[in-house]
């Protein structure tokens, strides 16, 4: 099969903290002439259940996606799951895991804005926000501006959420990478390069994150991301090559959550390179 050349393989649906409902993420895809996308909520499958529904004769190639935020003594990654079955136990197991993590990480950061910064949210908004299907920092960032405690959903996350530090359960990677492997699917490496907060992680500490990853099954890394320059997207392709891992390409877009663009994964493509394409044939098979 001839991929198209425009593809967008990391994207989140108000199934989880983007804006977009499944259906119009959809619709977006198609009006951006995307050719090939995957849908990756935080912990969620739905809004995948929901594209396929009603994808029709024609519609871009769609690839079942999920991501997970996973943390070790090495710090935090976001490892991404492509192309598994959703209801095979051990993801499905991951996800609901993961959901129950993020429920209780939502509360504490409500609570620790009042208790750091004295927000306060009226009980009807936080019955609301608990109440959606998979709410996140962006969700209480909007709060925020509603009441006036920042001026943007950028601001609060800068300013405030992103400073916040609060304790919880956390998902190892390699628990992540098994789950996925184990229910057909690819594990891949989300903004390899991004740890926590600002913090960019290059040289040797990248490759032996990458290694350490590697050996607990990791298939991929995000090697074209819309936060990446052209050096570090030529430093991840030529680590790919190095541990011979597939290549994928993804915007993270939120719809108005976030600041980012359906279809933008950082540096242009000229040419597909072998990774992305290897990806592109084997995650449908």
């Amino acid at each position: 099969m001839n991929y198209p050349l425009k593809i967008d393989l990391h994207m989140h649906s108000n199934v989880s903290d983007g804006t977009d409902t499944p259906e119009e993420i959809l619709e977006n895809v198609k009006a951006a002439g995307i050719g090939a996308f995957a849908l990756t909520d935080h912990y969620a499958a739905k809004g995948c259940a929901a594209i396929r529904k009603i994808l029709k004769e024609g519609d871009p190639v769609f690839i079942n996606g999920a991501e997970f935020s996973c943390r070790d003594e090495m710090g935090k990654y976001h490892i991404l799951g492509y192309g598994f079955d959703p209801d095979s136990a051990p993801v499905a197991g991951l996800i609901g895991y993961g959901h129950s993590i993020r429920m209780k990480k939502v509360r504490a950061r409500i609570e620790r804005l009042k208790e750091e910064y004295g927000f306060s949210f009226p009980d009807a908004d936080v019955e609301d926000l608990m109440s959606a299907e998979n709410p996140g920092k962006p969700h209480i960032a909007n709060l925020m501006v509603k009441y006036g405690y920042a001026d943007s959903i950028s601001g609060a996350m800068k300013e405030y959420l992103n400073k916040i530090r609060v304790a919880s359960e956390r998902i190892r990677p390699e628990t992540a990478i098994d789950a996925i492997l184990k229910s057909g699917g690819i594990p891949v490496l989300a903004h390899p390069f991004y740890g926590s907060g600002d913090e960019l992680i290059v040289g040797e500490e990248m490759e032996e994150r990458l290694e350490r990853l590697v050996g607990f099954g990791l298939r991929g890394v995000e090697a074209f991301y819309s936060g990446f320059t052209d050096k570090l997207c030529r430093s991840m392709l030529l680590l790919a090559e190095r541990f011979d891992l597939y290549v994928t390409a993804g915007s993270d877009y939120h719809g108005t959550n976030k600041m980012v663009a359906l279809g933008d994964t950082g540096p242009e493509r000229t040419e597909d390179p072998a990774g992305l394409t290897r990806f592109l044939n084997d995650v449908r098979k």
